[in-house]
């Protein structure tokens, strides 16, 4: 193994002694570029807290669901399931969640039906800013905050597999919009509420999902400036997705780089005279190398937070025997 195969295993079994314990926190906000496994890390966040003894909601926001071909589950939908020992799991209706939420506050289940189930509600409820976005958060949120009959939490850690970043920053900006322009009510007070928790690096945080990308790392770059400096939450950890270990040392990198002819997709790979298909597919695998080994160090140098490092799955990708060893890794 080569010095940077070992650094790239060490780096994806521990993080620092230093960094933060993730499941002791009460809520987590998965977030990260569309594409760079949010839902896979959720899901493997899920079963290592679960192993450790904790148990575990993860949330999702009313999307195409995946987690449960990840945990080999039935399908999820807007009803609360246990898809593995001490793991639960949602895929968050807006509408349903809004409706749950009158229910809560008009106490009356009949009266809260006829409210939100009337099309000319759903309609209005549909165009007022941020609702939907604050619909599927307060539902998450309040699962973090529910209590089994002997006062004790119902979930220790709930898990947000949030939308993809610009959505996903909409959501997080929710509490404290209503916050800036609510007047005092039930609203005001559950967004305060919520707000409060999220702030408290004790209670809450982000972690960030990347992949070793040059666009997915850029995006994440910003994203972590954006949710620590414009809305001041917590960020806990920088999970580094689908990391290859390198077959090749950065000076057989180089040679394998020098000929462009290597990198032409277009180039024929068998006709005499032309280079090997060997040969083509490893200056290609090198290309990957050199971007994946650039890209980290630009990650490391910039974002100063503890970086879990995942490996990149071949065969188990999205299975539930792959998403097992990934929890090992978290």
């Amino acid at each position: 193994m080569t010095t940077s195969q070992k650094s790239t295993s060490q780096s994806a079994r521990t993080a620092p002694a230093h960094a933060p314990v993730l499941e002791e926190r009460r809520f987590l906000f998965v977030i990260g570029k569309g594409g760079v496994g949010k839902t896979t890390v959720s899901g493997a966040l899920a079963l290592a807290f679960a192993a450790r003894g904790k148990r575990v909601l993860v949330a999702m926001c009313n999307t195409k669901e995946r987690l449960s071909a990840i945990l080999g589950s039935p399908p999820i939908g807007d009803e609360l399931v246990e898809v593995s020992k001490r793991v639960w799991a949602v895929n968050i209706s807006p509408d349903k969640a809004l409706r749950e939420y009158g229910e809560m506050v008009l106490k009356v289940k009949t009266v809260a039906h006829a409210v939100f189930d009337n099309k000319y509600t759903k309609t209005f409820f549909r165009a007022v800013p941020g609702l939907s976005e604050w619909a599927m958060l307060g539902k998450a949120w309040f699962h973090a905050t529910e209590t089994l009959d002997d006062g004790s939490p119902r979930f220790d850690v709930v898990l947000l597999d949030a939308p993809a970043t610009g959505h996903g920053m909409e959501m997080l900006r929710v509490p404290k919009i209503i916050l800036d322009v609510a007047p005092p009510g039930v609203l005001r007070r559950d967004a305060e509420a919520a707000w409060a928790m999220f702030q408290d690096p004790r209670q809450a945080g982000v972690v960030l999902v990347t992949l070793p990308e040059e666009m997915p790392a850029t995006e994440t770059i910003e994203l972590a400036s954006a949710i620590e400096t414009d809305l001041g939450l917590p960020v806990h950890r920088l999970v580094v997705n689908g990391v290859m270990d390198p077959l090749f040392s950065e000076e057989e990198r180089r040679a394998l780089l020098r000929d462009e002819q290597l990198l032409d997709i277009e180039a024929p790979a068998t006709a005499a005279g032309t280079p090997h298909i060997a040969l083509v597919a490893g200056a290609r695998r090198a290309m990957r190398e050199s971007v994946q080994h650039e890209t980290m160090i630009r990650l490391r140098r910039t974002i100063t937070l503890p970086m879990v490092v995942l490996p990149f799955l071949f065969d188990e990708a999205s299975t539930p025997a792959g998403t097992r060893r990934l929890a090992e890794r978290l």
